[in-house]
């Protein structure tokens, strides 16, 4: 790849993971959506089994899954240098956002009408999160094993309060065991 189509190449990650920084709010999960839209639907760069998996590692790995998803791509569409500039395309809207509405919030936050405005949204986060959990559903539990996994999982999440790495261990020792003894192929 010549030097000028490598740097254009990393323009385009970094002006697309930019757009989807600046318009992503509510967490990691409620992005998903449009990291999946973005990136598979619309540009190909991955694929749907590609962008579950980087989830999985977005939430074992330090960090917010959007940005580490972001870190993944980049690095499987331009390597090392596409995973840094994919990365700092998305996080670059968030500082930006984040560093003003410090300066401001202290001047608003006692006001009711922003509080309201703070519970809506919560709110609208929580229906994000949930239309991911059914997209990432309808590609990842596909036999039994998975549905097992995913009840387990929910059930247990519920009561015991781990850190979500540990039930991402447990469903790969179990997949992987599963696998060995044939269950899976």
């Amino acid at each position: 790849m010549n030097t000028e189509k490598k740097y254009k190449n990393l323009l385009e990650i970094y002006t697309v993971f930019f757009r989807m920084g600046a318009v992503c709010f509510g967490g990691g999960y409620a992005m998903l959506p449009l990291i999946e839209r973005e990136l598979v639907i619309k540009r190909g760069w991955t694929t749907k089994e590609n962008i579950i998996d980087y989830y999985a590692l977005g939430q074992c790995t330090p960090g917010v899954i959007a940005v580490n998803t972001s870190t993944f791509v980049g690095n499987e569409v331009a390597g090392v240098w596409g995973g840094i500039i994919g990365t700092l395309g998305f996080i670059t809207p968030s500082i930006a956002v984040i560093t003003l509405i410090a300066a401001l919030l202290s001047n608003f936050a006692h006001i009711e009408m922003v509080q309201r405005a703070f519970s809506g949204i919560r709110i609208c986060v929580c229906v994000l999160i949930i239309d991911a959990t059914l997209k990432l559903w309808k590609n990842a539990v596909k036999d039994r094993l998975g549905l097992v996994i995913f009840i387990l999982t929910i059930v247990t999440a519920c009561f015991v309060k781990i850190s979500p790495v540990f039930y991402i261990l447990f469903a790969g020792i179990v997949g992987f065991a599963a696998g060995k003894v044939g269950y899976i192929k």
